[in-house]
Order: C-alpha cells, then structure tokens, then sequence
C-alpha cells in the first residue's frame, strides 16, 4: 500500500517535496533501538530548550526581528538594482559549480555575477543540486553564502538545503540539524521546522518528527497543514512497529479543532489516513473518514477511491464498496469513474469475473459515463480466462459508447495473440488503422509477435512496411517477430536477410532473436545452422545459451537425424543448471523413440509422465510409433486405453477415436476438425510438431487414408506452405520438415496426384521432384552422390529417379556418409542389427506399395531383385527397360497389378487386416 501525499511548504518560488515517494517505504530501515532514538530526541530537546528561553523575548521582538529581516534582504536587492541575473548566467554559474574541483574556490566562481545574484537564483541553484543529489556541493555553496553579507541565506535557503541533506539519508541527519540551528531563533518559523521534520519523516524515524512537532507548538510556532500531513505520513508509514491508528486520528483531531485555516485537513491529510487505515484493513474508519471528508467540503480524488477499495478487500468486504457508492450516488456525490475502475480492478485481481461486471452495470445505472480504461480492466480480464467470445462482445459494445485508443487495442493484441487468434490480430490492426487511431511501438510489437506466433510472414512484412513509412525504427522484438514468422514459412534465406538487417539500422539482436532464427533451422533439420548461429552468438554477441535454445539444439538434432548429439545437448542443458519442462523431454522422448530403443524411451516416457499433469498427445504418438514400428501392438492398444481414460483432455480422446476410425463419418469428423484446429492456438511451433507426431502414427498404424486427411487439413490451417509445388513444367514435394510417417503419407498423396493425372491421360510435367534436405546438406555433392529411395527408415533422397543405395551411419568423423532423416541413421552407438533388418524389409515394403500406386504389375520378389542389383552397380535405366520388354512379353494375367485403392493408398495386405474398423492391429 503506498501513502500518496505531498505539501507545499512554501511559496510558488520555493517547493520542497518533504514526504517520501509511493516506492520509497520499502527501503525503510528495520526497528530502531531506543538508545538511538533517545540520542536524537535528546538533541532535539536541546535544540528546542534554546528556543524555550527566548520564548518571551520572541514575542516582544518579533516586529524588530521582521524589520531585519527585511534589511537583510533590501542588500541583495540594492545590489541588484544596477542589474538583474539572466537565466544564462543562472545556468552558468551552476555548470561553473560543477566543474568545481573539491578544493576550488566558490568566490571566483561568483565574482562575475556577484552583484546580479538574488536569494532566488541561489535557491534555482539549489534546486538544480537537490536534482541532482549532489548534497556535497550545496553545503559548500550554504557555508560559503554564511559567511558573506551581500547572500547571507534566509529561511527558504535553510529549508532547501535541510531538504537535500535529508535526501542522503540518516547519516546526515545531524547536518541538517545544523543548518537549522544556524538559524536565528528569532527567524524560525513553520517552514523551516517542517524542512527539518521532514528530513526526519523522510527517514522514517516518525517519533523524532513528533518531538518536534511539540518543539515547533512549545517555541511558539504555529504549525501549518504541510506541517501535520509530514508527521501524519510518518507515522503512517511506519512498520516496526506499527503507530496505532487512533494515535493518527489524535492528531488528525489536533487539526479540526485548530482555529487556524491553515490547519484545517485537506485532500492529502485524508488520503493519508485512508491510505493508513488500508494498510492495517481498517474498512470501518476508512468508511467514516469518507464520510467526514465529505462533509468538510474536500471532494475525494481517484487515489482516495483507491485506499478505500483497498480497505475494504483486506477485509474481504468489496460486496460494501458498490453499496457505498450507491448511496453517495443516491444523495449526489457520485463517485468518478476512476473510483468504479478501482472497484472493478480489485475483483479482476482475485478473477470475480461477475463482480467487475456488476461494477460496470452499476457504473451505468449511476450515472457514471464508462471511460477507455474501465473497458480495458475488463477486456483484459476475459483474454487472462480465455472467454474470447466475450472479449469480442465487450468491444463491440464499448465501440458503441466509447471510442478505443491506442493502449485499448494494444490489449486486444495481446489478449488475442495469447490465445492463438493470430489472423485476428492482423484483422484488428487493420481496423485500427481504418478507424484513425495511431499506433505506436507497443502495437507494432504486438502484431509482429502474433505474425511471427502464427507464420504470417506476409502481415509481418506488411506491418514492417508500415513501420519505416511512419519513420519507425523497427525494435529487435519487432524483428524477431519477422523472423520467426519467415522460419515457420521455411523460408530460411529470408529469415537470415531480416536477421542481419537489423544490426544495419541499429536494432541489436536479442537472445529470442537468435532462438527464433535457431528454432527455424530446428524444425528443418539444419543443425550445422543452428550450431552456427550459436556459435556467433555466443562468440560475436556475447549472448549465453538458455533453455530454449537447447530445446531448439534437440530439435535440429533429431530432425537432422544427430541422435547422439540431441543428447548430448539434453546433458549439457542439465549441466547448466536449467530445469527442463516439458518440451525438452519431449526433445529427448523424440530421439529415443526414432533411434528405436525401446527401453529408453519407456524410461523418458515415465519420467515425462512424473514432471507433468498429463503428457501430452506429441509425447504419446511418439510412444505409440516406436511400438508400431516394433511390432508392440499390446504396449501400443495399453496407451491407447491410457489415452482413452484421460479425463483432463477431451483432445486426446479424440484422438484415440480418430486412430481407430471410430470418427471417420461426417458428423463426427468435425469434432476431429475442431481438436486439430485447436492445436494451431498454441502457435505454429507447437501445431508443427503435433501434425508430424500425429501423421506418423497413423502411417505405421496403417491409416494412410485418415494421415491424407489430417495433412489435408493441416494445409488448411497453413502449415508445411512449402509442401507442394505443382507448375506445368515440375511437380516437387518438400517433406525436409516432417516426420517419417509425415513425409510418407504425403509422397503417397503426391503420387496418387500425378497418378490421376497419367489415368485422365492429361500432361505429365516435365520433372517430377522429392526434397528432403535443404540448407548446408542440400548443396553438399557427397549427399547427392548418395541419395536413396525415401523410404520409413531413410529419406534421404531428393527424387526418385536416383538409383537405391544401402543406408550408411552418419557420424561427422566421416563426412562422405549422407546424413538421413529417420531413427535407422542414428549413429553407430545407438543402430542395432535388428534395426538394419527391419530397414531393409521396410524399404522392400514401401518399394511395393508404390509399385502398386504407379501399376508396375512387380511383385516382392522381382522388386528385391532389381534392388539387389542396384546395390551392385547395375544402371536402373537399363534395368527399367529390360522391366518394360518383359512386362510386355508376359502374358495378361501375369502382368496384372492390383488398382490403387479410393482413398489415393495403396491396400493393406491380407495379413495385416484388423478387427478395428480402421484397420488396426490388435493383439
């Protein structure tokens, strides 16, 4: 709770600010023991014992005591009176000051001006070094003006330097009370025993401020309102122990009942005591000091609506502050909307939804005209609890009352982009364009994020246009929005240019910058350009690794097929001491499964399953892949069951009800639409990784036909842009960003394509193309002299009119072995023999089934011929040919080849028919 209270002390030349700051009570000392405190009140004692003495004579010499006064100050002004300082030699004579050496002389540094210089332009000077918190240098100037006639100093020079030496903190609290003692009896009067009060109050030593407090009233000094709101605060503020209330209503009594109008309470006295009384929950005083302040004609501000509503929800009491302002709107002092927006702030910060609806209603029905701001608490609130529907109704209906500002839509940028609506935010920024509201940097940084979340890398080059019209320098998260939007689009090239062009116009990169360039590399495989990236990061920037650009290391590691590497970069994350979450688990989970180590990835599973609520559906179609792919069918339908129980996910249920083909009518597949396009919500990051964990369960669960359908809607939501490129003279697919499974079932609805294109007897393009490496490995020769088949153990080809190839191990020891994309090019220390075994008989698998899509009329045993004497050097184009003169002696019945089936795949085999409607296998 913080005390918001000032006083003016003197007149519009001289303000001090004697109370401390809203955040300055925190860096209050602990308790005090008395000895200290019984030392300084024995010095003031002494201090006010002098004054006692003259108490009398005081009275008697007051009109003597004002006539000198008024002849000390006639000398400066007679010596002005041939000419009067300018603001320059003002300014000047204050740099001359501060270029003072410790030991230089101030009166050559006055000589110039000497007979120019007013009290007033010391005081500016003072100023300025009370600005500055140069304390050391006002005393000099202070000692060096005592010492001359001609700016001899007056009270207001008194109370200016008490308050700057009260600044510094309590070890010049003793100095202080020098100055004032400097001070003739005779010319003390409240202003300068409030500086000194103050410089105590500052401190927080509250009783020594009382004490002289008493002092002040036993010399005769009437104390002023700023007087009584200094100790007020004091007091107020005070921890350790805490000052009971009624002692502050005692002397908040102490003013109502001064005859004098200078101590009657005014709004900071009242804000005082409310903000004391909320500090302590006191709902019941603040209440009727509310009461009493309207009464005395003082009308409370948005910051004593604030310290009520405080009050009363430490007293878990807030139902009481709407009926409070009800009837002060019942008997006309309706509160402000700034008193409403606190109310309905307090219950947004314990999530009363309906209360800070209320408050608005209420708001209405009294009168009270709902502002900007009182709309964004609410706006703000629905986007926290994902109501995005009601957000959506708000707006609508505050456009119809008030218009939105600037910091109005920034809300709606950030409410929306957290919730995954990334189109929105474009759509939303357009209409704020439309409708003449200017952005600034917070909105641009705002859109470039949700673009960069959702891969909008068309809206972020837009929203970067607009920017450099607008004369905006682009910030880094502004870049790093474009960046990552162009890395989800797998537009690396691209993503690089932005990435250095920020360094050209000044914006530095950041270590989400670097992340978001890495993780772009990450979800295609390039990791020598993530390790290069890195490496210029924490060479050139001096930028450290954190957690995520581990988890993008993992990534580029497994997508690159580095399985060692990806943990070894898991261990490494471990040894720096950051804790992984769930996403880096799941980076390990993934390199286990595709290295096929079955036990392994059990271990990771659990250990998954121990750190979270409930895994998540990527984590469980890793599992159920790498059982598939070993034949594990009754570990494979236990976690589906598993699956199946989860009752914290409908997703995953859906799922499960997906995989067995239980939602393949059109009614139901609209729920399987629905749990797909609610991956998309969490960005493309995630949306990335949930497709290609999901495709590739449902190609080794046999569920080629539904993994068609779910690519086909992961292409409507916008993801994998760089998968199909058809023109009349090249027909490609590029699957260099998918799962094996992922690539699989879309080679498979890219052949069927070409395909319906050879049966309808239209025009073949000229060149056909599979690409599965891009960057650094792209362009490598030893990788093009080294292509395979795209096979679910390899898919290390770029098209399939290169010869088959034996898979080869890739380590970087040996850099003419091909780097694959699957779990069989794991490195020697995690390839097994069985694993070889099950990739030859993989590759003959896939090799017949598209033998069956392109109706070759080959079976098993004449394909694992011609891929035998591929192996051995025999040229494919001769063999094709001799395949063609054969095909066309063999008789009809011996040439015939099973049609490709419907769905655009090809049939399973009797063998592996199912009970399962979908046709999985159960055990």
């Amino acid at each position: 709770m913080a005390l918001v209270s000032t006083a003016t002390v003197a007149s519009s030349s001289y303000h001090c600010d004697l109370l401390l700051s809203p955040s300055a009570r925190w860096n209050w000392r602990g308790p005090r023991s008395r000895g200290a405190a019984g030392a300084r009140l024995a010095v003031l004692e002494r201090a006010g014992t002098a004054g006692a003495g003259a108490r009398v004579a005081l009275l008697e010499r007051a009109g003597a005591a004002a006539a000198a006064a008024r002849r000390e100050e006639s000398v400066p002004a007679a010596a002005a009176a041939g000419g009067r300082s300018s603001p320059y030699e003002v300014e000047s004579l204050i740099e001359r000051l501060s270029n003072l050496p410790p030991r230089g002389s101030i009166a050559r540094c006055l000589e110039t001006a000497r007979h120019r210089l007013t009290l007033q332009d010391f005081a500016a000077v003072y100023r300025e070094f009370s600005r500055r918190g140069d304390w050391q240098r006002s005393l000099r100037l202070f000692k060096y003006m005592q010492r001359q006639s001609w700016c001899r100093p007056d009270e207001h020079i008194h109370a200016i330097v008490i308050g700057v030496l009260g600044r510094q903190g309590p070890a010049l609290l003793d100095k202080c009370l020098e100055v004032f003692e400097d001070l003739p009896v005779e010319s003390r009067t409240a202003l300068s025993y409030t500086s000194l009060i103050a410089a105590y109050a500052r401190n927080a030593l509250h009783e020594e401020a009382r004490a002289l407090l008493d002092q002040m009233k036993a010399a005769g000094v009437a104390p002023t309102v700023a007087t009584y709101n200094t100790v007020l605060a004091a007091c107020a503020r005070a921890t350790d122990p805490m000052v009971p209330f009624d002692m502050l209503l005692g002397l908040f009594a102490e003013m109502r009942h001064d005859v004098s109008p200078s101590v009657r309470p005014d709004l900071t006295t009242y804000n005082t005591l409310l903000a004391a009384a909320a500090m302590r929950s006191l709902a019941d005083q603040a209440e009727m000091l509310l009461h009493t302040m309207i009464e005395a004609g003082v009308s409370p501000d948005s910051v004593s609506y604030h310290h009520i509503v405080d009050a009363f929800a430490g007293a878990g009491n807030l139902s009481r502050v709407a009926e409070l302002f009800s009837e002060m709107a019942d008997t006309g002092n309706t509160p402000d909307a700034s008193a409403y927006l606190g109310l309905m702030e307090a219950h947004t910060r314990v999530g009363a939804t309906a209360e800070a609806v209320a408050v608005l209603r209420q708001m209405q029905v009294d009168g009270c005209a709902p502002t900007a701001a009182t709309y964004r608490v609410l706006l703000d609130l629905y986007g926290r609890q994902g109501r995005f529907d009601g957000v959506r109704e708000l707006f609508q209906e505050m456009r119809t009352s008030v218009p939105p500002d600037t910091a109005t839509y920034n809300v709606l940028f950030r409410v929306f982009g957290d919730g995954g609506f990334f189109k929105e935010v474009v759509e939303l920024f357009h209409d704020m364009l439309a409708s003449g509201v200017e952005p600034d940097m917070e909105t641009c940084e705002g859109v470039m994020a949700a673009c960069g979340r959702g891969g909008l890398h068309e809206d972020a080059r837009e929203v970067l246009e607009y920017m450099t019209r607008e004369a905006m320098v682009p910030t880094a998260d502004a870049y790093t929005g474009l960046v990552e939007a162009l890395g989800y689009a797998a537009m690396y090239e691209e993503a690089y240019v932005a990435f250095n062009m920020m360094t050209e116009i000044g914006s530095l990169p950041t270590l989400e910058t670097y992340n978001a360039l890495a993780n772009a590399y990450a979800k295609g495989g390039l990791f020598q350009e993530a390790e290069a990236i890195f490496s210029r990061m924490s060479n050139n920037a001096g930028i450290q690794k954190n957690k995520d650009s581990y988890d993008a290391l993992i990534e580029a590691y497994c997508q690159g097929a580095q399985l060692d590497y990806a943990v070894k970069a898991y261990m490494e994350m471990r040894k720096s001491r950051f804790n992984p979450d769930e996403r880096s688990l799941e980076g390990v989970l993934n390199a286990y499964c595709i290295a096929g180590v079955i036990d392994e990835s059990k271990e990771q599973f659990e250990e998954l399953q121990s750190s979270v609520t409930e895994p998540s559906i990527i984590a469980y179609c890793m599992m159920l892949s790498l059982y598939a792919r070993n034949d594990r069918w009754t570990d494979a339908y236990d976690l589906l069951e598993e699956m199946k129980s989860n009752r914290a996910s409908s997703t995953h249920k859906v799922i499960v009800s997906l995989i067995k083909g239980e939602y393949d009518d059109s009614s139901n597949w609209q729920m399987v639409e629905y749990a797909l396009e609610s991956s998309t919500l969490e960005g493309c990051d995630y949306s990335l990784r949930f497709f290609n964990a999901l495709l590739d369960v449902l190609w080794w669960f046999g569920q080629k036909a539904r993994g068609a359908k779910v690519l086909d809607e992961a292409l409507k939501c916008g993801l994998f842009p760089e998968l199909f490129r058809n023109t009349e003279l090249v027909w490609s697919v590029d699957v260099h960003r998918m799962s094996v499974g992922g690539a699989l079932v879309a080679v498979s609805v890219w052949l069927n394509k070409l395909y319906d294109l050879l049966k309808e007897d239209k025009e073949l393009p000229q060149l056909a193309s599979v690409v599965v490496l891009r960057g650094q490995m792209e362009k490598s020769t030893i990788t093009r002299d080294n292509l395979v088949y795209p096979d679910p153990s390899s898919l290390g080809a770029a098209q399939f009119c290169k010869s088959h190839q034996p898979p080869s191990y890739s380590t970087r020891d040996k850099p003419e072995r091909h780097h694959h994309l699957s779990e069989a090019t794991a490195r020697p220390e995690m390839q097994t023999e069985p694993a070889a075994a099950r990739q030859a008989k993989e590759s003959l698998e896939l090799a017949f089934q598209m033998s069956q899509i392109l109706d070759t009329g080959l079976d098993r045993h004449t394909l694992s011929l011609l891929m035998a004497l591929c192996d051995r050097g025999a040229n494919p184009e001769a063999l094709a040919a001799l395949v063609r003169e054969l095909s066309s002696a063999a008789p009809p019945a011996a040439a015939a080849a099973p049609a490709p089936v419907s769905n655009g795949t090809a049939a399973p085999p009797p063998t592996t028919a199912s009970l399962f409607p979908s046709g999985l296998r159960h055990p």
